[in-house]
């Protein structure tokens, strides 16, 4: 087969196949800082994207997970390329942005305009080596089912997912509230478009009951674990997250892949987050021993 004939391929290898779940084995465990821990200092300018790269290496993280809230307008293609040379530079591996995103739209039209969307940013993260994109599902519609609005996110992560897979992106849909509110939901959603290029983008911190259950039954999907040091029990109460019992679950799934640090609590994140960092990198070696 010459090469000619193996590019003529390629498209066909990569949308052949069916949704990718993690198979039992060692687990892989790599830390990773999310922007968004960092918001306040991004929205003020007080830290920089090309700042949080050098917070990387001083903590001994290794990725980021770069919420683009905070990128600058216009976005060039120079700011990309510079930014994801800097990354490489420092041993920092920028694996993963993290957009807005509302699939639950009620009409075929605005629907098309989030397909689009998300395609804007599969290019962003192309330009930046990111293999990974978070994503929202939405939430339901006035006048609309539950059954309906998960339909309509299928459908565009659908769409989505076949531009994503030609650029190697992968989609992680977030249990973010509205239809990715419970796990059950999320993983119908996930089954329903069935590609190799979508997958979960597993929040621990966003379930709302049952928090550890629903975890567990997201595991086999997840392509990407944003960590957060609290939950809530079942009486709505704020509670510190029990990562011991987290991690090994991660274990157990044999996951492998990222996990990143999403901090939103009180305690300001210049004293909280190296913190919480090192206890990061203490269970990411542990459980993957």
């Amino acid at each position: 087969m010459n090469r000619r004939q193996m590019l003529a391929m390629l498209p066909t290898i990569a949308f052949s196949t069916q949704i990718e779940k993690a198979a039992p084995g060692k687990a892989r465990l790599r830390t990773a800082i999310c922007a968004y821990s960092f918001r306040e200092a991004l929205k003020a300018g007080k830290m920089t994207y090309e700042g949080l790269v050098r917070y990387a290496v001083e903590h001994e993280v290794d990725g980021l997970d770069l919420t683009v809230y905070w990128f600058p307008e216009p976005l060039s293609e120079s700011w990309l390329v510079n930014l994801k040379r800097l990354a490489y530079r420092n041993a920092v591996e920028i694996y993963s942005i993290a957009v807005r995103t509302e699939m639950t739209r009620s009409t075929p039209e605005l629907r098309r305009k989030e397909v689009e969307e998300v395609k804007k940013w599969v290019d962003v993260a192309a330009s930046l080596g990111a293999g990974h994109i978070r994503v929202f599902g939405g939430r339901v519609p006035q006048g609309a089912s539950e059954a309906q609005a998960a339909g309509w996110a299928a459908e565009v992560l659908a769409q989505a997912a076949e531009y994503a897979g030609r650029k190697g992106v992968i989609l992680g849909l977030e249990n973010h509230g509205g239809i990715t509110e419970r796990a059950e939901t999320i993983i119908k959603i996930v089954n329903q478009v069935n590609s190799p290029w979508v997958g979960i983008n597993l929040d621990t911190g966003n379930f709302r009951s049952d928090v550890y259950r629903q975890i567990e039954m997201c595991l086999p999907y997840a392509v990407n674990a944003q960590v957060k040091s609290q939950i809530r029990d079942e009486a709505g109460r704020v509670i510190e997250s029990d990562w011991d019992r987290i991690f090994s679950m991660f274990a157990r799934a044999g996951y492998r892949g990222y996990l990143a640090l999403e901090y939103e609590a009180k305690e300001p994140a210049e004293t909280a987050v190296p913190r919480l960092l090192k206890r990061l990198r203490e269970l990411a070696v542990k459980y993957s021993a």
